[in-house]
C-alpha cells in the first residue's frame, strides 16, 4: 500500500511524517490523513510513534493524548510548534528541596529506638497474656471462666484504646504544620505514635461509626456531628484534621495530614467543609480543602494546595471540575438515638461476645495441648508430660484447628452472606446504623475476608471461590491465574463480569452507594470482552461496555455516552461525553484489512497484552 504525500511537508511536518512512514512501512503519508480512519493505525502503532519520535533527535517529544487530540500530522506539527514557542522563555522554576540527610549516628539511635519500644510493646502483651491465661485457669467452673474472660477482654480493650490517646498528648502534645527530619529523635516519637494509633482495634472493628469520629476527636480531630468515615487509612495528625458535620468519606480514602518527601516528614492540614461526599479511593494531600457541600469522585486526588470551592465537584488526579454527581442515594431519618443504640450494641457485642471468643479460642487451645498430649502418647501420664510432647499436643491442636477453621470458615462465608442477603432490595434506600445496616455489614465482612483471597487468588481456584461467593461469571472458559489477591467488593450478588473480560488485580467493584445518614446496594455490571488492569475502582453505573480497556488506576467514567470497543488510560475529569484519554480502535475497512470488530478487538487485546508486561495483570477469559 502506497499513501502519496499532498505537498513537500516543511521542517516538523516532514521529520514527522518520515517517522510514521517508517513506521508503517509505506514510502510517504500524506500530512492531511488520518491516523486512525485514513491510515489505518490503531493505538499500539501510535504508542510506537511517540517513542520512535522521543529517540529522533531535533523534534518535540510527543504524547498519546497529543495523537489524539490532533490526528494528522499537519494539525499535530502546528500543536507541537505552539508548545515550543511557549516554552522559549519558561518560567523560572522553584529550586528543588535539597533532601535531609541523617547521619549514621542518627540511624543507629532511632533504629535502636524502634527495636527497644518493640520488645518493650511485646512483652507488656506477653506478660499481661499470660497473667491473664493464669487467672482465667483459677476460674472453678464454666461460668466464672466466662465470666473472667469478659472482664479481661473488657480491661484489654480499654487499655489499647486509651494508651494511643496518652502517648499522643505525651509525646507529641498537638500536631501542628511542620517538617520532621526522618531518623530524628522527633521522628522516632511520631513513628511511636502511629504505630500504637493504628493498632488500636476501634480502627478495625468500628469504622463507619459514630465511635470513630469519638475516638479521633480524642486525638485532637475537628470533627462535626453526623460525620460518617468508612476509610481505615487512620488518620495520624490528627490536630490538622477538621471535617464538618454531616460529610461522608468512603473506602480507602486516605487523608493522613502528612506526607514523606526529601528526607521528611511534612505535617499539613486537611479540612473538609459541611455536608462533603469524598469518594472511594481517593487521597487527599496536605494542605487541602474541600467546601461545603462539594464532592471529590472515586479514584481521584487533590494535590497539595487545590481547593474544591463550595458546592462543586471534582474528580480526576490532579482533581478537576465536573459536572458528575457522586452522591447517588437519597437521605434518610438517623437521629442520635438511631447512633446511640449502634455504638452501645457494637460495644457490648464486641465485650461480651467477639473479644471472649477470641481469648477463650486460644484457652482452649492451651488448655487442652497436655490432654492430647496423654492421648498421642498413652505412655503419659498427667504428672509425667514432657516439653516434647505437649508441643506435638498443641501442633497437633492448632493444626485441627486450622484446617477446621478453613472449612468451616469457608461453609460460613458461603452461605450465611447469601442468606442475609435476602433482607437487602437493590436500589432501596435504608438508612444507617439499623437492622439493614448491620446486615449490610456482616456482608461487607464476610465476603472480604483477605485470607481466602489470599488463599485462592493468583490461582485457578480463585474464579470457583468468587463464583460460589456469589458473582455472576459464567459460561467461563478459565485460562490461569484469575484476580489475584485484592479483589474487593460491598456485595457479590449484584457483581457481574462479562465474558471474555480479563482482570487484573486490584479490583475494588463499588455496589453500594453510601450518604452521611443513608445507603443502597446497586448491581455493578463489568462487560464483555474487557481488559481490567490493575488497582480499578469499579463504581455501580459505570460507563463501558463491550471491548473495552481500563488501564492501571483508571478513573473509570460514570456519565456520557457507554464506551465500547475503546480504552481508557488515565485519571483525567469527565468534562464531556467522550472519555479525554483512550485508545481509539480503527473502525474503517479498506480492501486488504481486517473488519471494524476485529480491528477493536486486535487493538484492546493487544493493548491488553501490553499492559499486563508492565504490571500483574490476571489471564481469565470469561468466555
Amino acid at each position: 500500500m502506497t499513501l502519496l504525500q499532498d505537498r513537500t511537508a516543511p521542517g516538523t511536518e516532514a521529520a514527522l511524517a518520515e517517522v510514521l512512514a517508517d513506521l508503517l512501512e509505506v514510502d510517504h503519508v500524506s500530512v492531511d490523513s488520518h491516523f486512525f480512519d485514513d491510515l489505518g493505525a490503531d493505538s499500539l502503532v501510535m504508542a510506537h510513534f511517540c517513542a520512535r519520535v522521543r529517540k529522533r533527535g531535533g523534534l518535540p517529544p510527543v504524547s498519546i493524548r497529543d495523537i489524539y487530540g490532533h490526528p494528522t500530522i499537519r494539525s499535530l506539527a502546528a500543536a507541537l510548534e505552539d508548545v515550543a514557542l511557549d516554552a522559549v522563555e519558561p518560567a523560572a522554576a522553584a529550586p528543588a528541596e535539597a533532601p535531609a540527610r541523617a547521619t549514621t549516628r542518627q540511624y543507629l539511635v532511632a533504629g535502636a529506638l524502634q527495636l527497644l519500644f518493640f520488645l518493650l510493646y511485646a512483652y507488656v502483651v506477653a506478660l499481661v497474656a499470660a497473667s491473664g491465661y493464669g487467672w482465667i485457669s483459677e476460674a472453678p467452673g464454666g461460668v466464672d471462666i466466662y465470666l473472667r474472660l469478659v472482664g479481661l477482654s473488657a480491661a484489654v480493650f480499654v487499655a489499647v484504646c486509651v494508651v494511643p490517646i496518652v502517648a499522643k498528648w505525651m509525646l507529641i502534645g498537638r500536631w501542628k504544620a511542620e517538617q520532621i527530619p526522618i531518623w530524628s529523635l522527633r521522628y522516632v516519637r511520631f513513628w511511636i505514635v502511629k504505630t500504637l494509633v493504628r493498632s488500636n482495634p476501634l480502627a478495625v472493628l468500628f469504622i463507619g461509626s459514630p465511635l470513630y469520629s469519638l475516638y479521633l476527636r480524642a486525638l485532637g480531630a475537628k470533627i462535626g456531628p453526623g460525620v460518617a468515615i468508612f476509610s481505615r487509612r487512620m488518620p495520624i495528625c490528627t490536630d490538622l484534621l477538621t471535617i464538618g458535620a454531616g460529610t461522608v468519606i468512603r473506602r480507602e480514602s486516605f487523608f493522613l495530614c502528612y506526607r514523606a518527601h526529601a528526607g521528611r516528614i511534612e505535617t499539613g492540614r486537611v479540612t473538609l467543609g459541611r455536608d462533603v461526599f469524598v469518594g472511594e479511593k481517593t487521597v487527599l494531600d496536605i494542605d487541602t480543602s474541600i467546601g461545603d457541600g462539594a464532592q471529590l469522585g472515586h479514584a481521584s486526588g487533590l494535590y497539595s494546595g487545590q481547593a474544591v470551592p463550595d458546592g462543586e465537584r471534582w474528580n480526576g488526579s490532579p482533581a478537576q471540575r465536573t459536572d458528575v454527581n457522586y452522591l447517588r442515594v437519597a437521605p434518610a431519618r438517623c437521629g442520635a438515638l438511631r447512633r446511640v443504640s449502634f455504638c452501645a450494641v457494637t460495644l457490648l457485642a464486641v465485650v461480651f461476645l467477639y473479644l471472649p471468643l477470641v481469648e477463650g479460642g486460644l484457652y482452649l487451645l492451651l488448655a487442652a495441648a497436655p490432654s492430647l498430649a496423654e492421648v498421642l502418647d498413652p505412655s503419659l501420664t498427667a504428672d509425667v508430660v514432657t516439653a516434647h510432647s505437649v508441643i506435638l499436643g498443641a501442633l497437633t491442636l492448632s493444626l485441627v484447628f486450622f484446617f477446621g477453621g478453613v472449612v468451616g470458615g469457608l461453609m460460613v462465608v458461603f452461605t450465611v452472606p447469601r442468606l442475609l442477603s435476602r433482607f437487602l432490595k437493590p436500589d432501596t434506600v435504608y438508612p444507617l446504623y439499623g437492622f439493614h445496616d448491620r446486615v449490610h455489614r456482616v456482608i461487607v465482612r464476610l465476603t472480604n475476608l483477605r485470607f481466602f483471597m489470599r488463599l485462592f487468588g493468583d490461582s485457578s481456584y480463585v474464579v470457583p471461590y468468587l463464583g460460589l461467593l456469589g458473582y455472576k461469571l459464567k459460561p467461563v472458559e478459565q485460562t490461569g491465574s484469575n484476580f489475584g489477591i485484592a479483589v474487593v467488593q460491598a456485595n457479590p450478588f449484584l457483581c457481574s463480569v462479562g465474558t471474555g473480560t480479563m482482570v487484573a488485580d486490584g479490583l475494588i467493584m463499588i455496589n453500594d452507594e453510601l450518604s452521611s445518614t443513608s445507603f443502597c446496594v446497586s448491581k455493578t455490571s463489568i462487560g464483555p470482552r474487557n481488559f481490567i488492569g490493575n488497582d480499578v475502582t469499579y463504581a455501580a453505573g459505570g460507563r463501558t461496555g463491550d471491548n473495552c480497556l481500563l488501564a492501571t488506576k483508571v478513573l473509570v467514567p460514570l456519565d456520557g455516552e457507554l464506551r465500547e470497543g475503546t480504552g481508557l488510560l488515565a485519571r483525567r475529569p469527565s468534562r464531556s461525553r467522550a472519555p479525554s484519554t483512550a485508545i481509539r480502535a480503527s473502525t474503517t475497512s479498506a480492501p486488504g484489512r481486517r473488519s471494524a470488530a476485529g480491528s477493536r478487538r486486535r487493538t484492546v487485546t493487544t493493548c491488553a497484552r501490553s499492559a499486563s508486561s508492565s504490571g500483574r495483570a490476571g489471564s481469565a477469559c470469561f468466555s
